[in-house]
């Protein structure tokens, strides 16, 4: 069995701080879509996303011994990226940011059918251009949770402690979320969208960041 299957995110984690370095990698990999959907839902691009990301692990790494086991690892580790976009935000006044370029490396896939391989199903253009314009005409506080439950599968806990706003509240921002999506999708499709992170990318990433953090610790 892998180590990447055979450990929890807190062995992992436990092996890290104790100067395994290397399994670092695990934890980059194992978040990257996760991380990856949230930027995207932000409305920034693929490249802004990645500098986000990156930011975020960085972030992760050098906090890694401050993290309580309070929550889970994936709450966490989102919390963090969450507040990277919160402030990209801010600093660059971006809140109404459209996203512009569909790229090959953000594919729009199925997620309605979960025993779907979502991998494999690849629609046109049109399609991500229809999805794209729904969902960045969402309100942001709506968007986000769409992004966390639909997108992302964190449950209805996950997500409040996430955003720190009540269970009730993330099931009435969901439910809005899905009204302000429907009519627009359903011109053409009925099956929400996602945008999945290529495993290209991911290597790319594990890559940035991993070289980052040796020229930090050197």
């Amino acid at each position: 069995m892998k180590i990447n299957e055979q450990y929890s995110d807190t062995d992992i984690i436990d092996k890290i701080v104790q100067g395994e370095f290397a399994l670092f990698e695990i934890l980059i990999r194992r978040y990257n879509p996760y991380l990856y959907k949230i930027g995207r839902s932000y409305n920034y691009n693929h490249e802004d996303t990645q500098d986000l990301m990156q930011e975020a692990f960085i972030s992760v790494y050098t906090n890694l011994i401050k993290f309580e086991k309070r929550s889970t690892f994936k709450t966490w580790i989102i919390k963090i990226m969450l507040n990277c976009c919160y402030k990209k935000q801010q600093k660059f006044s971006s809140k109404n940011e459209v996203l512009k370029n569909i790229k090959n490396n953000a594919i729009p896939v199925f997620s309605g059918d979960q025993n779907t391989d979502t991998n494999k199903i690849i629609m046109n253009k049109e399609l991500g251009h229809i999805i794209e314009t729904a969902l960045s005409q969402v309100p942001k506080e709506y968007r986000v949770v769409f992004s966390l439950r639909e997108i992302n599968g964190l449950n209805i806990s996950e997500t409040a402690d996430v955003l720190n706003i009540s269970e009730s509240n993330v099931k009435v921002r969901l439910n809005r979320a899905k009204t302000m999506l429907r009519k627009e999708i359903e011109k053409s499709y009925t099956s929400a969208e996602i945008f999945e992170f290529n495993l290209i990318y991911c290597n790319e990433m594990v890559d940035r960041v991993m070289g980052k953090l040796q020229a930090l610790r050197e």
